[in-house]
């Protein structure tokens, strides 16, 4: 990886903007006239690929990939890993004259063959039926990749089986971009709304929360290395209760390391545009401009990988677990959602006159019905064992789905309810009583930081997936989700308009009933009391506090039909994901507890009973000297208290881990830690072995 620290100014960034990335600007330098408009048609529209111009394209990828000093490329996708996957196949080509050439064929441009057996299946397929493929996605352009001294041509792609089944992330996304597309161009032509050649998109930005801690404390941490995680440690006497970190003056250290960050990500063509201090100590928040979804969840996975490589790079490690530190602010991305439709306008943006807007208030409602009617499978989208850690706690919204519209938007769903929406709470100016300062325009609506789903203006904020998480699995059911609403909207509009009803009166009705049937699901409080969860339960809003009650919503009936009936996930592909998710989530648990009790035993125990024979020695030579023991004798009877208690926790955690109650072992390790963490509070920094919270998260 390049050293782009340097200063530099703004025109140096527009021109490393995208250097590393085979974009249409690019393309159009190495393509013919005619290959270059048939293949921006194929990337605009979503048009199946001319095999026609592929070698074409690949040649001129080829000589551009080589310019940037790359020898190999890659065909690299999204597993059911959760994270990346890459094979590298270099250019090299014998000439059979005791040389080589290099050469890249539209074939390998398109198609790959990388072998499928060791990746996760949940049962699609025998071990022994090791063939699968990866398939170019055109729209996603394919970019640059640097290590030091070597790069790497990344052409972003899905994977499947031999039989056709979605092994991957990304397939499933692109069927439901296909499946929202089609029902928003149905709404489209019902509202009469003008085509402008434009494709019906979602757009995605996303928040990325991330930590940051020095290399030397996490190599001294094998819970963090091996889980994410710290499974133990106190928390310090000074932590976040101050709030001064949250968009504080950020350290020169860390100010490098983000400059360096935002160089990389620019070259990758990833628009990171806005960076501060979280609320955390040593945790920061990185958020880019509004992109395509598809292109949108690509992107975040190369930050989450341009974080850590460039977080070594400057001495830090980068922890992207939704709950490194206990008792403190966890990490979440923050999956800003909007939808375009066929005229290229923002239909969930209100315009001056909301009530006025009925693209607008319909995308709403749909959102409304969709989320209501499937509250489990939206929140089964960010089932892991790292986010249950996280949600529900004073740092995120809990595991009860519900929407957040503010007040000008809960007026109008009123309105609609009673009968028909006519007029519009004003934005108003905020006064602030300083006459130096100018009036500020208000919003329409205020952020809740606590809401899982909050309107924000022009977007909503699907504040619920883990900062580790893969964002294409919450969009599929998003997608999913409001793709059968405009459907079920659409339905039923056509059938009263067919009954000889006005459309506008039509609309009301159909907008009425749905406000009705849904507004439960709507909630402008606080959603961490108790009180929201006392009232949630009384609306009968699904609580799903553990990623097994969530990820069962998968698997039943109406979700199978649901994501089968568009075409984006079939029978198979659901049950497999169901066992493969199962199935890590089990994993997690398990070696969680397995780590817990080795650095138990064989580190944090042994630590403490070397404290006990000082004590002990201590006390001897007093009663040896012919003095009491007092304090000293106190310590003594408090630390062996707490070694037999954490012995005997750890035994029954172990009684535990052999057996298979997953509950009990995360019970087991809560009890383990409280022991350990106990031990940490009265044993000497200089015996304790691992580096605590106090010096992990202050970074100076």
């Amino acid at each position: 990886m390049k050293n782009v620290t340097q200063k530099k100014n703004g025109s140096a960034v527009e021109k490393m903007f995208g250097e590393n990335v085979f974009s249409l600007k690019t393309m159009k330098k190495y393509l013919t006239p005619k290959t270059f408009a048939i293949l921006s048609a194929t990337i605009n529209n979503r048009l199946p690929l001319d095999p026609k111009i592929a070698d074409e394209v690949a040649g001129a990828m080829l000589t551009w990939a080589m310019s940037k000093g790359a020898t190999h490329f890659t065909h690299w996708f999204q597993p059911l890993t959760g994270t990346t996957a890459e094979k590298h196949d270099s250019f090299i080509t014998p000439d059979y004259k005791g040389g080589v050439e290099m050469k890249f064929s539209g074939k390998e441009l398109i198609q790959g063959e990388p072998d499928a057996s060791s990746f996760p299946s949940g049962g699609l397929r025998a071990t022994f039926e090791a063939r699968g493929y990866t398939a170019w996605d055109p729209t996603s352009p394919a970019f640059i990749k640097e290590a030091e001294n070597t790069s790497v041509l990344c052409i972003p792609t899905a994977f499947y089986s031999y039989h056709g089944e979605a092994l991957d992330k990304k397939t499933p996304l692109l069927r439901s971009i296909d499946a929202l597309a089609a029902q928003v161009n149905r709404m489209a032509k019902l509202f009469g709304v003008t085509s402008k050649g434009v494709r019906p998109y979602s757009t995605m930005g996303v928040e990325q929360e991330y930590f940051l801690i020095d290399k030397e404390y996490y190599a001294q941490r094998l819970d963090l290395i091996q889980t994410g995680r710290t499974l133990f440690g106190r928390r310090p006497a000074k932590h976040q209760q101050m709030e001064d970190h949250y968009f504080g003056a950020i350290k020169n250290r860390v100010l490098v390391f983000m400059e360096d960050l935002d160089d990389e990500l620019w070259r990758l063509g990833i628009p990171a545009k806005t960076r501060h201090n979280e609320v955390a100590p040593a945790q920061f928040e990185l958020a880019p401009v509004f992109e395509e979804l598809n292109l949108a969840v690509d992107h975040n996975m190369m930050v989450m990988e341009t974080l850590r490589q460039v977080a070594d790079k400057h001495g830090f490690v980068c922890l992207l677990h939704e709950k490194p530190f206990a008792g403190i602010n966890g990490s979440g991305k923050h999956n800003n959602w909007a939808l375009v439709g066929p005229d290229g306008k923002n239909w969930l943006n209100p315009g001056d006159t909301p009530h006025d807007n009925a693209v607008f208030i319909t995308t709403v409602c749909a959102l409304m019905k969709a989320i209501d009617t499937n509250a489990g499978l939206l929140r089964a989208s960010v089932a892991t064992a790292g986010n249950d850690h996280r949600l529900g706690a004073n740092e995120a919204p809990p595991a009860i789905i519900s929407i957040f519209l503010g007040d000008q938007l809960a007026d109008i769903i009123e309105q609609i309810e009673k009968g028909g929406a006519t007029s519009s709470k004003g934005k108003g100016v905020l006064e602030v009583g300083v006459s130096s300062l100018p009036q500020l325009a208000k919003d329409v609506t205020d952020r809740n930081r606590t809401s899982p789903f909050a309107f924000t203006g022009n977007k909503f904020e699907f504040r619920a997936v883990g900062s580790n998480q893969n964002c294409a699995g919450p969009n599929i059911m998003l997608n999913t989700i409001v793709t059968d609403a405009i459907a079920d909207i659409c339905t039923d509009l056509e059938a009263a308009v067919k009954a000889g009803k006005k459309f506008n009166v039509a609309l009301q009705g159909v907008l009425q009933k749905l406000v009705k049937k849904h507004k439960r699901v709507i909630y402008n409080g606080d959603n961490y009391t108790e009180e929201w969860h006392a009232e949630a339960a009384k609306r009968g809003l699904p609580n799903l506090k553990t990623t097994p009650e969530a990820l069962a919503e998968t698997i039943k009936e109406p979700a199978i039909a649901l994501l089968g009936k568009h075409k984006v996930l079939s029978r198979t592909e659901i049950m497999s994901r169901y066992e493969i998710y199962k199935e890590q989530y089990e994993k997690i648990v398990k070696f969680e507890t397995g780590v817990a009790l080795d650095m138990a035993k064989t580190l944090l125990i042994p630590a403490a009973i070397r404290y006990q024979n000082d004590l002990s020695q201590t006390v001897a030579s007093l009663k040896d000297a012919g003095r009491q023991a007092g304090q000293t004798g106190v310590m003594l009877e408090k630390v062996s208290t707490l070694i037999d208690q954490a012995f005997t926790t750890a035994k029954k955690l172990e009684v535990v881990y052999e057996g298979h109650s997953l509950s009990s072992m995360l019970a087991g390790m809560v009890e383990l830690r409280v022991v350990i963490d106990s031990l940490e509070e009265v044993v000497p920094r200089d015996l304790w072995p691992l580096p605590t919270y106090a010096e992990m998260l202050f970074i100076y």
